[in-house]
């Protein structure tokens, strides 16, 4: 016979919400890609040049603007020198694209920014008007965490471990999705009814003012 817990459990229950795949969750362009894996040179790339920033600055001690002028002089050097050996051995000098920002990009990099500040500030209001219980311990117990890393390491630290972070909690969760589903929806059977009692034994209880009149036209 089942267990009167399992039958509580909502059936198709997804963190992610809907029918949503963790693709498309994480905005189903490039940069989803990159975070599942899916091209896995330029995902490693990432990974090895974040290490290496971390080894640099966390291990080696450099500075980040020592860094980057001495990345500078390197490449500027080798360029001038390169172009101007080519003068001597006559050959043609080195195809230095030019390159610039065009007003598109700008403005699409601008309305992409917008238009994730704003879902972000929805998400908040939603959460702020008392929307959604599990959108609400997923943000405070986000933000918990986040304190918690924060008083241990330093910025470049927690920045290291966010980009690990981004490159392996969305693949595994793809990976695991029915299995995480499954006991988040356990979680959210428990959670719910621990807010229904408090909310009859507590909340309910909790004296309001007298409610307004709303004025007749």
């Amino acid at each position: 016979m089942a267990e009167p817990a399992a039958a509580a459990t909502p059936r198709g229950f997804r963190l992610l919400g809907g029918d949503k795949s963790v693709h498309q969750v994480l905005g189903g362009g490039k940069a989803a890609d990159v975070l599942l894996w899916k091209d896995k040179k330029i995902s490693a790339a990432v990974i090895g040049g974040a290490s290496v920033l971390w080894v640099l600055f966390e291990v080696v001690d450099y500075h980040f603007l020592t860094l980057i002028s001495h990345v500078l002089i390197g490449v500027l050097a080798i360029l001038f020198l390169w172009s101007k050996a080519t003068i001597f051995i006559k050959k043609s000098p080195p195809d230095i694209p030019e390159v610039q920002i065009s007003e598109d990009v700008a403005v699409n990099i601008a309305l992409a920014l917008c238009t994730d500040i704003n879902q972000a500030l929805h998400f908040l209001r939603e959460i702020a008007l008392g929307h959604g219980l599990m959108k609400f311990l997923g943000v405070i117990i986000a933000l918990w965490i986040l304190s918690e890393i924060g008083e241990l390491s330093d910025f470049l630290n927690l920045f290291y471990v966010a980009i690990l972070m981004l490159h392996t909690v969305p693949i595994l969760y793809h990976k695991y999705q029915d299995k995480v589903d499954h006991f988040a929806g356990k979680a959210h059977v428990e959670l719910s009814r621990q807010y229904s009692i408090l909310d009859a034994k507590v909340l309910s209880k909790i004296p309001r003012g007298p409610a307004k009149d709303k004025k007749q036209n």
